[in-house]
């Protein structure tokens, strides 16, 4: 019979894991994916970022980030999943907290995020 509880020890604990980590965007599945480079990821964080204080505007956030995405010139595929995949690096503080405390999978598209990024 095995042992339901495993002594673990303290190196255990020490080694990353992703267990418990969720990804609230779902992102679509297709052919064509084009993977992030770093320097777009660290683009976007520098660039582009919203931390959820008091006086950032959502919406200016939203048109910077456009902007920026649109200057990646996606084909039509990746014009929905980049967006996607990228806006949750453009998210620091309590706006990251924000979005990782939505349900897994809860967004699809990018009409869910930024409804309910406005919201």
């Amino acid at each position: 019979m095995g042992d339901e509880n495993p002594i673990r020890t303290h190196g255990d604990y020490s080694k990353p894991s992703n267990e418990g980590y969720k990804n609230t965007i779902e992102l679509p599945v297709g052919n064509n994916m084009v993977p992030l480079r770093s320097d777009t990821i660290w683009l976007v964080q520098n660039g582009c970022s919203f931390h959820g204080i008091w006086f950032e505007d959502p919406n200016q956030h939203l048109n910077d980030f456009l902007k920026l995405v649109d200057s990646l010139d996606l084909d039509g595929e990746n014009k929905e999943r980049t967006p996607l995949h990228l806006f949750q690096f453009s998210l620091h503080d309590q706006a990251s907290n924000w979005l990782e405390r939505l349900p897994t999978g809860s967004i699809t598209t990018w009409e869910d995020l930024t409804t309910r990024f406005l919201a």
